[in-house]
């Protein structure tokens, strides 16, 4: 159990250079504040790349504080309507969860001071902590805040509160012991390969690594609607231009090549009688 807010840890806010019109207005005085105001606070500063484009700060800046600021985009599910005006390739499914990332690690705490002129410390902390033990309603927990070792509780949804209502004991502890992830799907693996971990990996093809990718970023968008993962990938590589296609095909034939040469030696290791023909 851990948590850290975009790496500051009670710092203060440096004081703006400029007002939140000039920089709207000037792009240079823009670059400029964001600059200096992670040089102050001793943050990453970097220009990220979407669909394979530096993404303009400013213009991101400015659509997000022209609907109210970070939060209320977020609560409006605004991020998509923003995505339009970057006229990203149909190809990059991922932009709003990309602009959102990128927004609130860049430009979520310069809007603060910049937008709503917020002064003194920021209100970012960073903690970290272990589950001790278990019991009937809950945690026992230790949690680390800077220097200082806290000691704590934590209860299911409503049932601290259930519990003193029907003067329930919620005194029984249990060792507490967590089960590693996806320990029935490995021994599936395990048992199709034929139980033999050193068999090579069977190769796969460009469109499947590009199914993975794509994957991965619509469940991290979208993880209620997985059954429509199939055909929204599909979609996207029928949209791939000849280029973007190949640099997946190349992928799956470099792979390819590398199981061939995998399976080779293997049969080599395993095969008695190609030993004593060697031999």
């Amino acid at each position: 159990m851990s948590s850290t807010a975009n790496g500051v840890e009670g710092r203060r806010f440096p004081p703006p250079l400029a007002s939140h019109e000039d920089v709207v207005k000037d792009p240079t005085l823009f670059w400029d504040t964001l600059r200096n105001f992670h040089s102050q606070l001793g943050t990453k500063y970097m220009v990220p790349v979407i669909g394979g484009k530096e993404l303009n700060l400013h213009v991101l800046y400015v659509e997000v504080t022209r609907r109210g600021g970070y939060d209320k985009v977020v609560s409006e599910k605004k991020w998509r309507e923003i995505g339009t005006v970057f006229d990203f390739s149909p190809t990059t499914t991922s932009a709003s969860y990309a602009l959102r990332r990128h927004y609130s690690s860049l430009l979520h705490q310069y809007e603060q001071v910049y937008f709503f002129k917020l002064q003194g410390p920021s209100i970012t902390s960073a903690a970290t902590g272990t589950i001790d033990g278990k019991f009937d309603c809950g945690y026992l927990v230790s949690v680390k805040v800077g220097s200082e070792i806290l000691n704590g509780v934590l209860y299911y949804p409503d049932q601290a509160a259930s519990s003193i209502a029907t003067n329930q004991s919620c005194t029984t502890l249990i060792p507490f012991n967590p089960k590693p992830l996806n320990s029935g799907r490995r021994n599936r693996r395990r048992r199709r390969r034929g139980g033999d971990p050193s068999r090579p990996k069977p190769n796969r093809s460009g469109y499947n690594f590009f199914f993975a990718e794509k994957h991965s970023t619509l469940k991290s968008l979208y993880p209620d609607r997985e059954r429509e993962f199939t055909k929204m990938i599909g979609e996207s590589w029928t949209n791939l231009s000849q280029e973007e296609r190949m640099v997946y095909q190349s992928i799956g034939l470099k792979d390819k090549e590398r199981y061939q040469r995998e399976l080779k030696e293997y049969k080599e290791r395993t095969n008695p009688r190609q030993q004593k023909e060697l031999l």
